[in-house]
């Protein structure tokens, strides 16, 4: 009684602050909050804070209290700005606040906000000081993206049957995040016969990007192309050590290890482009790299860019947004290399990794695309997961995982289907639950089709006392920015790569040369870098690249893998 006393004491509180600016909104089927604050230009944390049950789903005809009014400036109410730099903020939990939205607002995932605030391991409690530092990480939510388009320069595409949000973005050349941003209904979903709205000047056949193209099969002869790598070698920090030093320092420095494999991978694209005839001018800087901070933009200040048609690097994503920033006048294609987070955007800036939210919805567009059964078993401490799958992936069975860590076998069980592929997504690292849920899956495998399914790593899955065999009979499948090639052309690069180095290529050294090759293949076609992104998605060694435009500018990659672990114990990608 006396909790329902002080809520509404904020909210009379709230009321008055806003001066009565607020209007009524009723409750239409099918609407959610996020398509609802669009309608009023304001967003959901705005809905949220007039509106506390609404968090736990709204109902049709119920009633919403829609904010007309709330300037940044001056009222308490409105949501705090993410602060620009690492410097920790104060922010005081109001009605309407989880850990999941307030995380979202400033950048950092609910793990990350409980680890500054141990406090709030257990609950999130009113009127709370919140101690944040914003940092970069990964979204764990797709955040559509705002675009100023007028109504005039959209035209309106009919979804067919058998598509999904993956091949939409495919076709359109958009990220998923593009395309929610232009039309909120999708956070319901994708339908057969929904009209969405894109971009005029889009093309509507791209069937050139549906395909993986050999771009070494099409190389035209040209003028010399000139291409830069920043790569992290941080040599003032050893200038004056000793070999011994030097030697200690590689045993020890995991970051320095890394950037000389990616590098030897490169070398091997620099060399395999001289052997196809490919015309370029490589210059390799060292980018002299902290996590805040770069040498590279006083290289490009001091140096002549003008001709350079392609730059790959720095590695850090605040470092390679700096170098996008200052040749973003010049077009010059700069390519972040390996940072999976989403950061500012710039029109020149190419997101070579896919990010963790793609990754996630290419996954359920693949299950949905093979008319699947889903259904999710859920960690209390993956919270942040609920959440997304909640708000952004609807239509799926949730099952709980209680506080102690476990769950009966048969409340999974309950949703089985026999006419359908049954999913079962586990977002958990409990030993005990990993355990339950494989136990009740391989005993239900002779009466019903099931698969099990992670969205991200899963540590726990790799400690011996859970069984390789177990995962392969249920064939566990995972999305994935790279692939498992076993292919002749892969051992010919691996056997090459260990003559030139006594060793075997790891997962950087064949990114390194990934990137590096395809970059010069693009540069090699007759066309600029951006031309063919637009129009080409393309395969080597273990990556795709499958650029699709940013509508805040710059472009992603959505090439993405959906792989499982087979009964021949080999990991095999999906059809």
């Amino acid at each position: 009684m006396i909790k329902r006393v002080i809520c509404i004491l904020v909210l009379l509180i709230s009321f008055s602050n806003f001066g009565q600016g607020f209007t009524k909104h009723t409750v239409v089927k099918g609407e959610t909050v996020p398509a609802i604050a669009q309608k009023y230009k304001v967003t959901p944390y705005d809905i949220y804070k007039l509106n506390p049950d609404s968090q736990n789903g709204i109902k049709e005809n119920s009633i919403l209290l829609i904010p007309k009014s709330i300037p940044q400036s001056n009222s308490s109410a409105a949501a705090p700005k993410i602060p620009a730099s690492n410097k920790v903020t104060d922010y005081i939990v109001v009605t309407g606040d989880t850990k999941y939205n307030v995380a979202k607002r400033f950048g950092i995932s609910v793990e990350e906000l409980e680890l500054q605030n141990p406090e709030i391991k257990e609950s999130l409690p009113l009127g709370f000081n919140l101690k944040i530092k914003a940092v970069a990480a990964p979204k764990s939510v797709i955040i559509p993206e705002k675009a100023q388009i007028k109504e005039s320069n959209l035209l309106e595409y009919t979804v067919k049957a058998g598509e999904t949000l993956y091949s939409l973005t495919r076709l359109f050349n958009l990220t998923e995040a593009s395309l929610m941003g232009l039309n909120p209904d999708l956070s319901d979903g994708l339908k057969e016969g929904m009209v969405l709205k894109v971009p005029a000047n889009l093309s509507f056949s791209k069937e050139n990007k549906n395909t993986l193209k050999d771009l070494s099969k099409t190389l035209s002869s040209q003028q010399k192309k000139k291409l830069v790598l920043f790569l992290p070698f941080n040599t003032s920090k050893i200038q004056n050590d000793t070999v011994t030093l030097v030697s200690e320092r590689l045993k020890k420095d995991k970051f320095l290890n890394m950037t000389l494999d990616f590098y030897s991978g490169a070398l091997m694209a620099i060399d395999s482009a001289k052997v196809l005839g490919m015309n370029f001018d490589v210059k390799i800087f060292d980018s002299e790299e902290t996590k805040n901070t770069t040498s590279a933009v006083s290289i490009v200040s001091g140096a002549d860019f003008t001709n350079t048609h392609a730059v790959i690097g720095p590695f850090y994503q605040v470092n390679v947004e700096k170098v996008a920033s200052v040749l973003e006048n010049k077009n010059i294609p700069v390519i972040s290399p390996l940072s999976k987070e989403e950061g500012k955007s710039y029109t020149n800036l190419y997101q070579s990794m896919p990010q963790n939210d793609a990754m996630k919805n290419a996954m359920f567009d693949y299950m949905r695309a093979k008319n699947g059964n889903i259904i999710a078993v859920v960690d209390p401490k993956k919270n942040a997961v609920k959440q997304y799958l909640q708000e952004y992936q609807k239509g799926i069975k949730l099952v709980g995982v209680n506080e102690k860590g476990g769950f009966v076998g048969d409340s999974i069980k309950k949703y089985f289907v026999k006419n359908r592929m049954n999913y079962v997504v586990l977002v958990s690292e409990k030993t005990g639950v990993i355990f339950t849920v494989t136990n009740t899956m391989q005993s239900s495998l002779k009466d019903y089709p099931l698969q099990l399914v992670i969205l991200e790593p899963n540590e726990t899955l790799d400690f011996e006392e859970i069984a390789l065999s177990r995962l392969t009979k249920l064939k566990m499948a995972y999305p994935s920015a790279s692939r498992e090639n076993e292919t002749s052309e892969s051992q010919q690069f691996a056997n090459a790569f260990k003559k030139k180095n006594r060793i075997f290529p790891n997962q950087y050294a064949i990114r390194g040369f990934d990137l590096t090759f395809d970059t010069m293949l693009r540069l090699s076609q007759g066309q600029t870098f951006e031309e063919s992104a637009n129009t080409t998605a393309s395969e080597q060694i273990e990556s795709k690249y499958d650029y699709a435009k940013k509508l805040s500018g710059g472009y992603a990659n959505n090439g993405i893998y959906i792989l499982y672990y087979d009964e021949d114990l080999t990991i095999k990608q999906a059809q």
